[in-house]
């Protein structure tokens, strides 16, 4: 179920990945989503406003399955989710996985991390949603 949950993902253009993340987010009970992905998002491609009031601000990476998120993908992030975007809660959410130094990065930056499990489960709601507690897996 969850290799056929992603694959629906993995042919989505940039921009209409960005919109199902979007759509996700209002579907499980956010408002205030806005996507705003695309040149000079500086890192937000999706921002929302949780069930519970926090801002959510997420990094959407739509990769093929050899292609990780790398480090300085999360640095980039990093630099701009809290100080630019007041997140509460920063997501990176990709359809591949992520390389241990970025896992490592995101971990001590206080970035959830959503690879292609992650995303399959939210997706098919066998999975917590990216605003509620997990330990992702790296």
């Amino acid at each position: 179920m969850q290799s056929r949950e992603i694959a629906r993902y993995h042919v989505l253009r940039p921009s209409e990945f960005e919109h199902a993340i979007a759509y996700l987010c209002q579907r499980d009970g956010c408002t205030d989503v806005v996507v705003s992905g695309g040149a000079g998002d500086l890192g937000a491609d999706v921002t929302a406003t949780a069930p519970d009031g926090r801002r959510i601000v997420i990094q959407c990476k739509r990769y093929g399955p050899t292609n990780k998120v790398g480090s300085p993908d999360m640095q980039r992030f990093g630099g701009t989710c809290y100080s630019v975007h007041r997140a509460h809660i920063p997501v990176v959410v990709t359809t591949s996985t992520f390389t241990r130094q970025a896992a490592d990065y995101a971990a001590a930056q206080g970035i959830r991390l959503y690879g292609e499990q992650e995303l399959a489960g939210w997706a098919s709601r066998t999975g917590p949603a990216p605003w509620h507690d997990h330990q992702p897996a790296a």
